[in-house]
């Protein structure tokens, strides 16, 4: 990985996230009303999400999840529910916070939550590994290292979204660059699933894994693919 690439994105994420969009992000992702736009990704999210615990088995007692950029916890808890030891891990100190206010003490039993980086060896070994969204802003090359580096410690699954490469998500990229800076997010790095998966396929990393599942998922301005790598048993 190019370390300087890899830490200056995650500065700028950790920053994005704790001081220009701490506010938008939680209404975002609350009940609140929000514009047509922001209901779009709202509505994409949610499907995701459902997506991705569909993956999963039903009854996930004694099972280890890492939920690698956990955001507001939406995610950890519903896994949590399903009996899952849940590491929840985020960049954003702020959004921890604000994970562990919506989430009431009793229902955190299952859930540890930490502001840091993903990729910290500290927090184990776990069953399943999900990345929801939460390396889209990362490029291809970035992106397969981090999977490589998580992937000795997972026993089963890594569930991970990407940006998929295609126009219309494209040109949504450069319609939203004509924004002022300050109100931008960093920059989505759309990915092509051909060569991603040729990657990933041909990594020393990933003999004896297998990729059985994909999906892509489209509301509006949400553009997101799901994608399944699987330990071979």
């Amino acid at each position: 990985m190019d370390a300087i690439s890899y830490l200056d994105r995650r500065s700028k994420l950790q920053d994005y996230f704790d001081r220009t969009a701490n506010d938008a992000w939680a209404k975002l992702t609350s009940d609140a009303p929000v514009s047509g736009i922001r209901a779009t990704v709202r509505a994409g999210r949610d499907q995701m999400r459902s997506s991705i615990v569909n993956r999963l088995p039903e009854q996930l007692h004694g099972k280890r999840v890492l939920d690698a950029g956990c955001g507001t916890g939406a995610l950890a808890l519903e896994l949590a529910n399903k009996g899952a030891h849940v590491t929840a891990v985020d960049l954003s100190p702020n959004l921890i916070e604000l994970a562990k206010s919506r989430i009431p003490e009793s229902e955190r039993k299952n859930i540890e939550f930490y502001a840091g980086d993903m990729l910290d060896d500290a927090y184990g070994d776990f069953d399943y590994v999900i990345g929801m969204d939460s390396m889209i802003h990362y490029c291809a090359k970035d992106m397969l290292i981090v999977l490589e580096k998580l992937s000795p410690r997972v026993s089963e699954k890594i569930l991970f979204t990407f940006a998929p490469s295609t126009l219309p998500l494209e040109l949504m990229i450069r319609f939203g660059r004509l924004f002022p800076r300050k109100d931008r997010a960093p920059f989505i790095e759309p990915i092509s699933y051909s060569k991603l998966h040729k990657s990933i396929n041909q990594s020393p990393w990933f003999v004896g894994w297998e990729t059985p599942f994909t999906q892509l998922v489209s509301s509006g301005f949400y553009k997101s693919q799901l994608m399944e790598l699987k330990k071979q048993s």
